[in-house]
Formats: C-alpha cells, structure tokens, sequence
C-alpha cells in the first residue's frame, strides 16, 4: 500500500453527494475504454436532469437494493467508485433469465487514469464485497460481474482479486458480435 492510497477514504455515497456522483460518473463514460466497458453513453448521461442523479445517489446510499462506494482523495476528489445490485431469488435480470439464487452484481467500475495501480480499485472491491456478505437473510450466494471479451486490463484485474470466468458468455444489446464474460466470486 502506498501513501498516495493511504490517504483515500472509502466509503458508501451519501445520499446528498448527487453532484460529485454525476460528475465521476461522466468522467467515467469519457474513458477512452468505456464503449467497452459501460452500457451507457457520457451523452445520455448529460442530457439527464439533476433529478435523476438525486434519486439514483440516494437510492445507492440506503438500504438493500444497491450500494455505491467510492474514492475520496484527501482534496475531496472522487478518484473512483465502483456499485454493487442486488439480485434477489426469483427476480429477473437485465437479461431477462431469472435470478436462481439471492447475489450481487457489481457495475459502474471505475478508477481515474491518474489513480490506477495505486491500490484504488482493491480497496474499492474488498469494501463492495465486505457490504456484499454483511447483508442479512437472505444471504448472498455469489457477487458477478460481466467484463467485455476485448477489456483485457478488466479481466486481468478481475481473475487477480478472486474472480472467476463461469463460462457463461451473452451478445451485447449495442453490438450481437460482441460478447461480455460473467465472472463470478462465491461467498466465502
């Protein structure tokens, strides 16, 4: 761990904390990898009212359902963040299968290019996964993530924390020829 990391506190987003949510949030979709890396666009992003940020900071803040944490560099900064769903026995997902079993799903990772390789995005997953198995009855079975099939750095980074390729491949709405890997992490 470097000193550059030890300053970085991470935390869950508080709930009034829309604007800096929004604003890493963009700076995320400018990435030059994020048409590989999110299903979203910095244009649509922008065009969105405040009021959809407030409700999605908030709504990522509380409760059960999603959590967002973050990097807040000692000048107050969000250096990165990274989100993990909660996906619910019986539920269906964004590919339209049922949930099987209760698991998170984690998205919106991100890490400034200026901070990566400091320990950021370690200390961001170990705090998503430790909220991940902290959760009550039911219990969650496993996290997954998807990961494009060319994101090489992501997937690298993936397999090197503990997670693992399931095997399990589905098309990109955007593109059919393009595939995204779920890896998957069991509880332990």
């Amino acid at each position: 761990m470097n000193a550059e990391q030890n300053q970085h506190q991470i935390r869950a987003v508080r709930a009034d904390e829309w604007e800096q949510a929004k604003e890493l949030r963009i700076a995320s979709l400018h990435d030059p990898v994020a048409p590989i890396a999110f299903l979203d666009t910095a244009e649509l992003a922008e065009a969105r009212p405040d009021s959809f940020w407030q409700e999605r900071t908030a709504g990522a803040a509380f409760g059960r359902a999603v959590r967002q944490f973050v990097a807040v560099g000692p000048d107050g900064v969000w250096d990165g963040t990274v989100s993990v769903l909660v996906e619910e026995l019986g539920t269906i997902d964004f590919l339209d299968r049922e949930i099987e079993s209760t698991q998170g799903h984690i998205v919106g990772v991100y890490v400034r290019e200026g901070r990566r390789g400091t320990g950021l995005a370690e200390d961001l997953f170990r705090a998503a996964l430790e909220w991940a198995w902290s959760l009550e009855e039911p219990k969650l079975e496993r996290v997954r993530l998807y990961v494009h099939e060319r994101n090489e750095r992501a997937q690298a980074f993936y397999r090197r924390i503990g997670f693992r390729d399931s095997g399990v491949k589905v098309p990109l709405a955007s593109d059919p020829s393009a595939k995204e890997l779920e890896y998957v992490y069991p509880r332990p």
